[in-house]
């Protein structure tokens, strides 16, 4: 999310990101900066993690008070990164339109390619309506009921991660596309190649790449002919009337984008929020008890949750000041959400989830020009897919200690390579 960039802008009301000053507020008792260490961590980025579901100590101690904005290494490519982890250093990046992912995005003159991003924003969003999200309702209902049909029909302990929250997503947003079911099984795949970190061999990336973009311009092609009812019909129609007309190409790299955008991240979300929940008991319950509070639970499990990976970059295409400091131009930096939304400054008890917190202005789909454009659709599915399970395995239970859970690593995000389950 945040960054993916899947989900909706139609009803921007309800966070107004691009207003919305942040209210910090003062850290309570032990949970405070001050017990952090006063020194800022250093070496290679991202960190490391003690347990599955806690967030690196590090974080605590780059938020600080007096601790810079650290240059780390980033531990892929072993290239210099300055790590933001504050809520207010993170929102105002976030916010800034300026600034490209990386120097192969920036304009000729060096500068930022914020309006050509804001023209593919303003064209999806057009599409992408509240309207179209409450009509495939029904659809995800469906999709998500199908899912859990097979796990209670297949043996237990279940695998939560490849039963559900992974093809769940892809799934719809496949029924978004207009995709047929009957390649609702290769879709996921192509996508689990391309945006599953290294899990593929690059022979096997190199190839699913081909034969996505082969079948997307393929499919752009029948819904030119025979348009129907979803996204990507209304995305010919919208720029089949544009002003220079954009190509073929634009409409295959759009599909491809809310694919990536649309699957990796909600289906971490879905795999990561289940074990946060059932780690304790009274979590679930509480919503077994309690269904209207499924959509601030949603809320502060996106704000809680503890994604590990690289982070946002961005790439300064002129000086920045931010933190107190001038950030030179030239330099990436990486915005790392998770930490910003555990900030003692913005969150009274921040590593306390607390179900019905509110108000809950949580950067987990980002700001500003940099929001995710499909938030809805994926508030959707988070409702959708928590509703679901409540619903039909109300017994679900982690089957192995949630310290046994293995870390995945992706491409946005990351999540468990397995979740495996018992009800």
């Amino acid at each position: 999310m945040g960054e993916a960039e899947v989900a909706d802008e139609t009803k921007p009301e309800r966070m107004e990101p691009e207003r919305m000053e942040p209210e910090l507020v003062e850290p309570e008792g032990p949970e405070g900066p001050e017990r952090a260490e006063a020194r800022c961590p250093l070496g290679d980025f991202p960190f490391a993690t003690e347990h599955p579901l806690e967030p690196p100590k590090e974080w605590a101690a780059l938020r600080a008070d007096g601790c810079p904005i650290p240059e780390l290494t980033l531990r892929s490519t072993g290239a210099p990164v300055r790590v933001l982890t504050r809520y207010e250093d993170v929102h105002a990046m976030l916010s800034d339109p300026r600034f490209p992912r990386d120097a192969s995005e920036a304009g000729p003159d060096g500068t930022g390619t914020g309006e050509r991003h804001q023209r593919w924003r303003r064209l999806v969003g057009q599409a992408l309506t509240a309207r179209r999200v409450g009509a495939l309702r029904p659809r995800i209902v469906a999709i998500g009921h199908a899912l859990v049909d097979a796990m209670e029909a297949g043996p237990l302990p279940a695998d939560l991660w490849a039963g559900f929250a992974y093809p769940f997503p892809a799934r719809v947003v496949g029924a978004l596309l207009g995709v047929p079911e009957a390649d609702w099984d290769r879709f996921t795949y192509w996508s689990g190649a391309l945006f599953s970190g290294d899990r593929y061999g690059e022979r096997e990336t190199r190839t699913a790449r081909e034969e996505l973009l082969a079948y997307l311009g393929e499919h752009v092609a029948r819904k030119r002919s025979a348009p129907g009812d979803d996204l990507l019909s209304k995305l010919i129609e919208i720029t089949d009337t544009a002003d220079p007309r954009p190509p073929e190409a634009v409409l295959v790299q759009i599909a491809q984008g809310l694919m990536h955008a649309g699957h990796e991240t909600t289906s971490s979300v879905i795999g990561k929020l289940v074990p946060v929940l059932l780690d304790d008991r009274s979590r679930w319950q509480r919503l077994l008890d309690d269904r209207s509070l499924i959509r601030p639970a949603v809320e502060e499990l996106l704000r809680f949750d503890v994604n590990r990976g690289a982070g946002m970059p961005r790439y300064l295409t002129e000086d920045l000041e931010l933190g107190g400091e001038v950030l030179p131009k030239g330099s990436t930096t990486v915005s790392v959400v998770a930490s910003a939304n555990r900030d003692e400054r913005m969150f009274p008890r921040p590593d306390h989830l607390d179900l019905t917190r509110t108000p809950n202005r949580h950067l987990a789909f980002g700001a500003g020009a940099h929001s995710c454009i499909g938030q809805a659709l994926a508030r959707t599915e988070l409702h959708v897919a928590l509703d679901i399970l409540l619903d039909r395995l109300p017994g679900l239970a982690l089957a192995v200690p949630s310290s046994e859970l293995a870390r995945r690593a992706g491409v946005l995000t990351d999540s468990f390579e397995r979740v495996p389950v018992v009800w």
